[in-house]
Order: structure tokens, then C-alpha cells, then sequence
């Protein structure tokens, strides 16, 4: 076996963000009254996505993400909102969720009794990650979880992965893979590193990105065939 560090991405990857998001961001909606809810999300979704793109991209900071994002929203429909308790409300109900992938957790148990070591390495919010992974049951198969917040610095930062491996007991660039969805920041990450990388692309998307993996795979089943060949 080449590698024993397995790195893997949360959202989109392992975790199910949009069926959080969607449920969450219905919970509080519903709190703030507004009738009309599938019309906010539907400006709501792809706002806050170009804005990570902002933060990838170090357009933005995370403080004028998370605080600006909902009030921008009601903005948008004329109404003024408090954009910081707003992020904290939606926040708290965003940790509730832990909905998963099917097959996530036998990925994993696969994985674990063939030695690999399990880490996960994610862009987001502290409270909201871990409150996520409790919520998921996937946190016991991981040996330390990541998180930007917490580092102080994000994936594609090759900062990120260096404060990574200073925590990993015998870690080694070479014996390890980053797994995730996202070109930009899983993949580029990967490459600003010097750490190889899969990229999890089940709709088969293509690439316009100057990100270069070192592997595709477009299932589960397709990581575990990958792994057993190197």
C-alpha cells in the first residue's frame, strides 16, 4: 500500500450539504416568517456558493461571509435584517444535520480494517462541522477532524495541509491523498501541497480548472478499486 493518510472532504464528498442546507435554511425562513421561502433559497443558493468561491479566492473574509450573507438575502427582497443573528440562528440549525451519502459508512469501515488512517480536512464553520459529524455517526472513524476555522487558514491554502501534517504523527507527503468533490479547493489544495489527490466526481463533471488530480473516481465502489491498485 502506497498511501496511509487518507484526507477526506465533508460537504459533498461525505456528507449530504444540500439536503442540510435545504432543510436548515427552511427552519429559519419559517422562524423569520417569510412565506414565500422557495423564492429565497432559490437567490439564497447560488449567492452564498459564489461567495465561498469569494473566500477561496481570498476576495472576502470568512467574518463578511457568515454576517453579510442573510442580510443580503432579505436585501434582495427589501427587507432589513440583523445579518449576525440571523448567521447564528441558521448556524444552530445547519449543526442539527448529519445527513449522509448512501454507502458512506461502509466506505469507511472498509477502509479502517485495510489500515488506512481516516482524517477529515474541511472548509467551514467549527460549530457547525462538528455539530454535523456528531449528528452523521461519522466522527468515530475519523482520527482527527480538520477544520479552516480552527487552522486559521483554508483549503487551497498549502498552508492548510502543513498544519495538517505537523498533527499527524509520522505524516509524510508522499503516503498521502487528499479525496474531494471540489476542483478549487480540494484539488488545487492538493496541488499548491504537493500531495496527491482524488477527485470524487459522481456526475461526471468536466474539468475547466487549472486544478490537476492525480486520480478520478465517480463512486465509492470506484475508491476502493483505485486504493487496491496502488
Amino acid at each position: 500500500m502506497s498511501y496511509k493518510f487518507l484526507l477526506f472532504d465533508l460537504d459533498h464528498t461525505l456528507l449530504d450539504f444540500d439536503a442540510a442546507e435545504d432543510i436548515a435554511l427552511t427552519q429559519l425562513l419559517e422562524e423569520e416568517g417569510v412565506e414565500d421561502i422557495q423564492n429565497y433559497k432559490d437567490y439564497y443558493v447560488p449567492m452564498n456558493k459564489a461567495l465561498w468561491k469569494d473566500l477561496e479566492q481570498k476576495k472576502i473574509t470568512k467574518d463578511a461571509l457568515i454576517n453579510t450573507r442573510f442580510e443580503k438575502l432579505f436585501a434582495h427582497f427589501g427587507i432589513e435584517k440583523d445579518g449576525s443573528y440571523l448567521a447564528e440562528r441558521y448556524q444552530f440549525f445547519l449543526s442539527k444535520q448529519g445527513q449522509t451519502y448512501l454507502g458512506v459508512e461502509d466506505l469507511l469501515k472498509n477502509l479502517i480494517k485495510q489500515d488506512y488512517e481516516l482524517y477529515a480536512a474541511t472548509n467551514g464553520i467549527t460549530g457547525i462541522q462538528t455539530g454535523r459529524l456528531a449528528q452523521s455517526g461519522l466522527a468515530p472513524y475519523f482520527n482527527q477532524v480538520f477544520i479552516s476555522e480552527q487552522l486559521q487558514t483554508q483549503k487551497p491554502d498549502a498552508l492548510f495541509y502543513e498544519k495538517i501534517g505537523q498533527q499527524i504523527e509520522g505524516f509524510s507527503k508522499e503516503k498521502t491523498l487528499m479525496i474531494g468533490d471540489s476542483l478549487t479547493a480540494d484539488i488545487q489544495g492538493g496541488n499548491n501541497a504537493g500531495i496527491d489527490t482524488i477527485w470524487y466526481n459522481p456526475h461526471h463533471l468536466e474539468n475547466y480548472t487549472q486544478a490537476q488530480p492525480t486520480y478520478e473516481i465517480h463512486s465509492y465502489q470506484d475508491l476502493l478499486d483505485c486504493l487496491d491498485k496502488l
